[in-house]
């Protein structure tokens, strides 16, 4: 499990970045709802150790325990479904202790993991392009995606979704297939867009259909694109160099209004815009571009194919699940609850997070040389 290595391939560069977007968080989140202050600067606490923890773990190690991690991520997420606690129509959490624990953030990194083991391996037997290796690959997916999906959490299985088939990509897919899949899934995406429309549809549930009728015709339906206008209008109140962590008491703001709902969680960004302006929200896309791109630079220079494909599909999860984030505090996707990495409220998706960056570290301390 422990291997000896050299102190200077750890990456303290991006391991302080992340520490201080973690700090960086707690700060927004006490501007947003100091309520959840604590329990936040608790997680960072415990995300920290667990960084430094996984770090020091050889990464092979999971490859050899990929389907046990496979069948424990079948176990958590269909546990959720039968035990866990209904909020909001949404089955997807577990209250342990006064905290709250989403298995689907921790699914999503833990899938990455089994997927690099399983796609290395694939791709030493040549089976990436070939109707056994492709079969695999869909037939791993289907279940966990299913049940992520049943919660419902059309986001979370989206972005899972997504990140395998870059992943998928990465691991050397052929462009071939990947031409024939685009002309298979631009006109299903086109007919899904029909379909969900119709009055008897069976695919989506009615909140999600209408936050995805809300982003393509929001002229028809304002009412329901209040928490996104809301949204656009902190971060736009925010000029160039923000409101400051501490406006003036005499001034209404958003986060002092409660305009937007849980704005620690999904809406975090326009914390980031409302307090630090259009200054302060580029700075902060292009710490999370800095961490995407470190965890690329150890991607490409990793010593194997599971290695590279561990930390590419990091890169993958932090870069689309941002995008994501972004994207719906500013209005350019429909409304989909998402957090934002390292910055959001939310212990699951904090410790997740912190789990995948630990393993990146040690991928980084192995490198090609070795």
């Amino acid at each position: 499990m422990l291997k000896r290595y050299r102190l200077k391939d750890y990456n303290f560069i991006l391991l302080i970045t992340v520490l201080g977007m973690m700090i960086f968080g707690v700060i927004c989140i006490n501007r947003a709802d100091s309520d959840f202050t604590m329990k936040q600067a608790i997680g960072v606490a415990g995300a920290f150790v667990l960084i430094i923890v996984f770090s020091l773990l050889d990464y092979h190690m999971f490859f050899e325990l990929k389907w046990l991690i496979y069948v424990f991520i079948l176990i958590i997420l269909m546990a959720v479904l039968l035990f866990g606690v209904n909020v909001n129509n949404a089955t997807r959490w577990f209250t342990i202790a006064g905290f709250t624990f989403q298995p689907s953030e921790l699914a999503k990194v833990l899938m990455i993991v089994f997927m690099a083991g399983l796609l290395s391996k694939l791709k030493e037997e040549d089976q990436i392009s070939r109707p056994k290796g492709l079969l695999l690959f869909v037939a791993s997916i289907i279940p966990p995606a299913f049940l992520i999906f049943q919660e419902p959490d059309l986001s979370t299985t989206i972005c899972t979704i997504a990140i395998m088939l870059l992943m998928l990509y990465l691991a050397g897919l052929s462009y071939k297939i990947i031409f024939i899949a685009l002309l298979i899934v631009i006109p299903l995406a086109g007919t899904f867009m029909w379909y969900i429309q119709q009055p008897d549809q069976k695919l989506l549930n009615g909140y999600q259909v209408d936050r995805i009728l809300t982003f393509l015709f929001p002229s028809e339906h304002m009412d329901m694109n209040s928490q996104q206008a809301s949204s656009v209008m902190a971060i736009g109140s925010g000029q160039l160099f923000g409101k400051g962590l501490t406006p003036n008491p005499d001034v209404v703001t958003v986060s002092s209004s409660r305009m937007i709902s849980e704005q620690q969680t999904d809406f975090i960004f326009s914390v980031v815009g409302e307090a630090f302006g259009f200054v302060g929200s580029v700075i902060v896309i292009a710490i999370i571009l800095f961490i995407v791109l470190q965890c690329i630079r150890i991607a490409r220079r990793a010593k194997d194919a599971g290695g590279m494909l561990l930390a590419g599909g990091a890169a993958s999860l932090f870069a689309i699940q941002s995008f994501i984030n972004i994207g719906v505090t500013t209005a350019l996707l429909p409304n989909t609850g998402i957090p934002l990495p390292f910055i959001s409220y939310g212990l699951s998706s904090l410790l997740s997070s912190a789990i995948m960056i630990g393993i990146v570290l040690n991928v980084g301390m192995q490198p090609e040389r070795y």
